[in-house]
């Protein structure tokens, strides 16, 4: 069963045919699925927040739309869209911080996709990437080492290498966690522009009232699908009960995923 396409608000001139198609889709790692059987499409210039309880495969999912992970069964179809096409901004934990690279050298492996590792930089893309700097408010931060920043500058430096890569989607996975309020506010205007500049943005959040105010379309997830579609549709305590018992139930230790289609709706 396909699950409801992007919610669309009058006046709106995007195409309605799918971006983002999952038929049946299953990831895990060593065939122990983390996502059971997911159906679903989102349409271009959608703005979706995937949520869902710790441990419901949330940044599973994310790692399968771009690449990361392959499916264990189904089809992620992506259209025509192509590697560069998609921006991913990863969970914070998942960064080196360690790694001797400073923020304006981070913030360009933004133009990697474009240029090539060994593309080099000329003075159009030096400019760019100090543009990207002060839209997320890090001018002055240049020459800091990665490992110096606070935990919002890091999200703010992620957010700056995404502005950068000029994709047509955007997967953000966990990008207001453990960040101040002032953070979060100006990272929400750029998601909010990148939704008016009818970029499709799908971000994995555990913030309820900030889904609420923000995105316009909610997949809730706790391994499979709990509920796709309008955000007050689709956030009930109804739902959100129902997906905090299937996580609580679902065993780690569970044999490998047997390729059978879910007859949940």
């Amino acid at each position: 069963q396909r699950s409801p396409v992007g919610h669309r608000a009058a006046g709106d001139e995007v195409s309605m045919s799918a971006q983002l198609t999952f038929r049946d889709v299953t990831l895990g790692y060593d065939r122990h699925p983390a996502v059971h059987h997911l159906s679903g499409e989102v349409v271009p210039g959608a703005l979706v927040a995937v949520v869902g309880p710790n441990g419901a495969g949330k940044s599973t999912l994310f790692r399968g739309i771009v690449g990361i992970l392959k499916p264990l069964a189904g089809v992620i179809g992506l259209g025509d869209l192509n590697a560069r096409d998609i921006a991913y901004l990863p969970q914070t934990a998942d960064i080196d911080r360690s790694f001797p690279i400073s923020v304006y050298d981070f913030v360009g492996t933004g133009l990697w996709r474009r240029r090539g590792i060994f593309g080099g930089l000329g003075k159009s893309e030096q400019v760019k990437i100090t543009e990207a700097l002060a839209a997320v408010g890090l001018s002055g931060f240049e020459n800091r080492p990665i490992g110096t920043l606070s935990g919002g500058q890091m999200q703010r430096m992620l957010f700056a290498r995404v502005l950068l890569q000029d994709a047509r989607v955007i997967v953000l996975d966990e990008p207001f966690n453990a960040i101040d309020a002032k953070t979060t506010a100006d990272l929400i205007a750029l998601v909010r522009r990148w939704h008016d500049e009818k970029r499709t943005v799908l971000a994995a959040l555990h913030d309820m009232d900030l889904v609420r105010l923000n995105f316009p379309e909610t997949l809730l997830l706790a391994r499979s699908k709990v509920a796709w579609g309008k955000t007050a549709d689709v956030l009930t305590q109804e739902n959100l009960l129902a997906a905090r018992h299937m996580c609580e139930a679902f065993d780690d230790s569970a044999a490998p995923c047997i390729d059978t289609p879910s007859q949940a709706a």
